[in-house]
């Protein structure tokens, strides 16, 4: 761990635009590098990962980049917020932040795509057809422009969590990913840029995603099978006022297929105009 004497000696945060900036300043470094990759809009849950980077290694660099490749038609890329000014006020002390823009990231492109596979037709994939081949192409950009030695992912967003793994192993792209317990507010809301969309009332409404996956925990926990927790958990969610249902299932946590004893509910509903996404653990009989 690095403690104060580390974080005094730091570089007063460098942010650059371009990949050839950012190839100039990683090199500049000396010592282990953790990647934090966010779009920007930074709430706690962002600033846990960054925490963690900065304990597990000597030099942090993130990135702030709202995607274009992630956002498939009719979603909210427009009016996504990009708060940067904001956000580097809150990053502090990291060494490096990448913000570039689309033309730098893209140029006229990208003109070869990475296919992310089976596990991105699932789930997520399902609702955003295009969403996990966005995330795919910029995560192996980031990571080969970086070349950090970890890269912190954390785990609300459990099924890109899940690709990240394979995408690393699969194109041998050479880092540790570490993956970061999700954060929630004091009501158990799991943190989120998009939370800002909802108004009082929808956050009052949203919290049945958190009390539903707490009652799945302690259904499997009391012995319930995964099926039957996947179907109450349907169900509650469905019943639960000003929720509408995306899916609701208890899945492998690595493959997004049919779990163990061991498995993952996951969510995904909307609330009002908002879409939001949730997890937990569950131990199944």
């Amino acid at each position: 761990m690095w403690g104060e004497a580390a974080a005094r000696s730091r570089l007063v945060v460098m942010l650059v635009r371009t990949k050839q900036e950012l190839r100039e300043e990683v090199a500049r470094l000396t010592g282990s590098i953790g990647l934090v990759m966010t779009m920007g809009a930074l709430h706690e849950g962002h600033l846990n990962l960054v925490r963690r980077a900065r304990e597990e290694c000597e030099h942090v660099v993130v990135s702030i980049y709202v995607n274009p490749l992630q956002f498939g038609p009719g979603e909210d890329f427009d009016a996504y917020p990009r708060t940067l000014e904001a956000d580097l006020e809150l990053l502090g002390d990291v060494d490096i932040v990448f913000a570039p823009s689309d033309e730098e990231m893209y140029g006229s492109g990208p003109l070869v795509r990475i296919d992310p596979g089976e596990l991105a037709g699932k789930f997520e994939g399902k609702t955003r057809p295009t969403h996990f081949a966005g995330v795919a192409q910029v995560v192996t950009k980031v990571i080969n422009l970086v070349r950090p030695d970890k890269a912190f992912f954390g785990q609300k967003d459990a099924q890109q969590l899940a690709l990240v793994r394979l995408l690393n192993r699969e194109l041998d792209l050479g880092t540790e990913i570490v993956a970061v317990p999700i954060a929630r507010s004091e009501s158990g809301l799991a943190l989120s840029s998009r939370n800002s969309y909802l108004s009082e009332e929808e956050q009052e409404r949203a919290l049945a995603l958190h009390e539903a996956l707490l009652e799945a925990r302690a259904e499997g926990a009391a012995g319930a099978s995964a099926e039957q927790v996947e179907e109450n958990l349907r169900q509650r969610l469905s019943a639960a006022p000003g929720v509408q249902l995306d899916y609701a299932a208890v899945v492998d946590p690595v493959t997004f297929g049919p779990a163990g004893t061991a498995g993952l509910a996951i969510v995904a509903a909307w609330v009002g105009p908002t879409r939001l996404i949730d997890n937990m653990e569950v131990t199944c009989g």
